[in-house]
């Protein structure tokens, strides 16, 4: 299982995932669901992956091979962020061409989801939920922040809190209780977390920073959290009825 989520901010974007992904508890492995296309002073575009494994590695590698292609449409080349997420859509599209028939012999769905945001100069930041068949949708004024993954155990703190006016510190630091709160609920869910802050029109990856269980701050997190839930719950009259 994965969960990851994106924040679009009016001062930029909040991206943060976990690398917990299984197969059974036998089978649980560690897998960066996080990419970073970056050509400083001309865009940054962050890719977040979640589904299949397999199929959601063979689109980030599909990617990669049309950049190093010198005439290919590519990240690098396209002109909006928009058309970016076209591309990401494509590409799953082609993949699902080349593969599906042969997951479906063994019994495997192809399933995959992806988050892009990012930065292409001349354009404000933007940020699109892609879904398996290869159509995507657009973050707005009202809903900010999109979900991939297990999903549901992080969302109550994200509608409470995330708006565009947000600061990145703000968003980062509800984008990571959210990841508590789903760890917290989901086995499945793990750490290490990837963390990457865009400033906007800095068109260059701000922050990008790996969360192990070590790490101090995110260590307050889940104790402060835990500890304020528990005293406004007890602060909360009891019913009398």
């Amino acid at each position: 299982m994965t969960y990851c989520v994106a924040t679009l901010l009016d001062t930029g974007l909040v991206f943060l995932s976990d690398s917990r992904t299984n197969a059974g508890v036998d089978h649980v492995n560690t897998f960066r669901k996080m990419h970073a296309f970056e050509r400083s002073g001309d865009r940054v575009l962050v890719l977040m992956t979640s589904g299949n494994l397999a199929v959601s590695q063979a689109v980030v590698h599909e990617l990669h091979e049309c950049i190093a292609q010198a005439n290919a449409r590519s990240l690098f080349s396209v002109k909006s962020a928009f058309e970016a997420a076209a591309l990401v859509g494509e590409t799953l599209r082609a993949v699902h061409h080349r593969d599906a028939a042969s997951l479906k012999e063994h019994g495997i769905d192809f399933n995959a989801a992806f988050i892009l945001g990012g930065q292409i100069r001349g354009e404000a930041p933007r940020l699109f939920h892609v879904y398996a068949a290869g159509n995507f949708i657009e973050a707005t004024e009202d809903t900010p922040y999109f979900q991939i993954g297990e999903s549901k155990y992080g969302k109550p703190i994200l509608d409470r809190v995330i708006t565009r006016s947000s600061s990145i510190a703000e968003a980062t630091k509800c984008a990571l209780i959210s990841m508590d709160s789903t760890i917290r609920s989901n086995l499945s869910v793990g750490l290490p977390l990837d963390l990457i802050c865009v400033r906007r029109d800095a068109l260059k990856v701000q922050l990008h920073r790996s969360i192990t269980a070590e790490d101090e701050y995110f260590r307050m997190i889940r104790s402060g959290w835990g500890d304020s839930l528990r005293h406004a719950f007890h602060t909360l009259p009891n019913p009398t009825f």
